[in-house]
């Protein structure tokens, strides 16, 4: 006779935590590097962007950061967690091109959306009309413009808390700097923001 009693269906397995996929890397496994790529790439490529606020240097830096953490991962010691590390990388990679670059470049309303297929800080304006897409557009390259303009210190803060949405401790593990610094360069970068951005707000 048949047995009718249903199969059992295995639970769908969980994801690998960071720090496993790291101790894999470390022990010489590059699927989990891979992997590791895998799950924060589309992250540190928005970091990388918005520091650098064009694609081409957004791409080196992006291949640069993670370039750097294959190298160096041999030397994570787990104090923090791997995408704190990451982040931190991301972001010296970044701001160390922006030291190099003679002039910043700016955002035109014309440059094409991100190979993503997103638009930079997400603004929505899929469901208005035409002007109001026109004014969604100057906002974000006006946005881009003047994130691009802040000094150093207050660029790399207002991207990581404000357009990453990281919190205080966060970036002041990313930084190294004291969570009253974060909010003290956080403040006046949100002031520089509100002042450039006046006149579309």
């Amino acid at each position: 006779m048949a047995d009718n009693k249903p199969l059992a269906v295995a639970a769908p397995a969980l994801p690998v935590p960071d720090d496993e996929l790291v101790r894999r890397v470390q022990a010489g496994n590059t699927e989990a590097f891979e992997e590791l790529v895998r799950r924060y790439e589309r992250k540190v490529y928005n970091i990388t962007y918005r520091l650098m606020g064009n694609e081409q240097d957004a791409s080196e830096a992006l291949q640069d950061a993670f370039l750097r953490a294959y190298r160096f991962i041999g030397k994570f010691q787990f104090k923090s967690s791997f995408f704190t590390w990451l982040y931190r990388i991301a972001t010296n990679v970044s701001l160390s091109k922006l030291r190099k670059r003679e002039k910043v470049d700016t955002v035109s309303i014309d440059q094409p959306i991100n190979e993503a297929g997103d638009l930079p800080f997400e603004i929505p304006d899929v469901k208005y009309g035409p002007e109001k897409m026109m004014k969604q557009r100057e906002l974000r390259a006006a946005l881009q413009s003047a994130v691009d303009a802040l000094p150093e210190d207050y660029r790399s803060v207002v991207v990581l808390r404000d357009l990453e949405g990281l919190s205080n401790e966060e970036v002041s593990n990313i930084l190294h700097l004291s969570v009253a610094a974060v909010k003290s360069r956080l403040h006046r970068g949100r002031l520089v923001l509100r002042e450039k951005l006046a006149s579309y707000l």
